[in-house]
């Protein structure tokens, strides 16, 4: 847990805006952006519990927000959802 939380920190110091970057994140946080849908992933956006139960609020605002665009991107109901294995 501490090992992910060192790499959570180090991700949140240097990550640049690209998409690879996001991606390394949701691995790392064990978040697979087309297991909710958009409105789902804004409610988790909206509350400072639910950021904690996934280990976003660890973050940098500026990653968090980030991801945020990610996983809405790439819900499930999305026009381009990600699907794990694909």
């Amino acid at each position: 847990m501490l090992r992910s939380l060192l790499m959570i920190l180090s991700f949140s110091l240097f990550l640049s805006a690209n998409n690879d970057s996001i991606e390394e994140v949701c691995l790392e946080l064990k978040l697979v952006p087309a297991s909710k849908a958009i409105v789902q992933w804004e409610r988790v956006f909206s509350s400072e519990t639910r950021k904690a139960r996934y280990h976003i609020n660890q973050l940098s605002p500026e990653v968090q927000e980030l991801l945020k665009q990610y996983l809405i991107d790439h819900a499930a109901d999305s026009s381009q959802p990600m699907v794990p294995g694909l």
